[in-house]
């Protein structure tokens, strides 16, 4: 049963494979970023109107440590009531940037964060609409790599790839 974890070993592991999964899927469905553990309790994820039944606060904190351990998550606070999800890994976002800068001619150009995430030459790419927390970690995975160097600009920040 999908509604409570379940006692063997072998069958909590798949069980919480599946449902990391299904959380992974469900928030890059609807570009969700942040997680409240109590409101994620009332989502379809983990609450089945239909037959009356929903997954435990503490069933879905082991969900999410699990997320955790696979880097896919990060707790905002100590009682791990809120969380920064990433559905797609910093890196994963850096390469999906950097390949567009690529692709449209655009190396050695600057940017500022929010012509990236919100500009209209961006409007049809999955990093479009990424938030600010997400893209600068992305942006400083292509740092890392000698891709791109974060700026400081008058109003803000911008990027330059290389």
């Amino acid at each position: 049963m999908f509604c409570r974890l379940q006692p063997n070993v072998d069958t909590r592991q798949k069980q919480l494979a599946a449902w990391c999964s299904l959380v992974l899927s469900y928030c890059r469905q609807r570009k969700l970023y942040t997680l409240d553990v109590l409101e994620a309790q009332e989502s379809p994820v983990f609450n089945n109107k239909k037959i009356e039944r929903k997954l435990s606060v503490e069933a879905i904190q082991v969900v999410f440590e699990e997320l955790r351990k696979k880097g896919n998550l990060e707790w905002l606070d100590k009682n791990k009531s809120r969380c920064l999800i990433m559905w797609r890994r910093p890196e994963e976002w850096g390469k999906l940037i950097y390949q567009w800068v690529s692709k449209n001619g655009m190396v050695n150009s600057v940017f500022t964060l929010y012509e990236l995430s919100n500009g209209d030459d961006t409007e049809n790419e999955e990093f479009h609409g990424l938030e600010d927390w997400m893209l600068l970690r992305s942006l400083q995975a292509l740092q890392t790599d000698g891709k791109a160097e974060i700026i400081s600009m008058d109003d803000g920040k911008g990027v330059k790839f290389f």
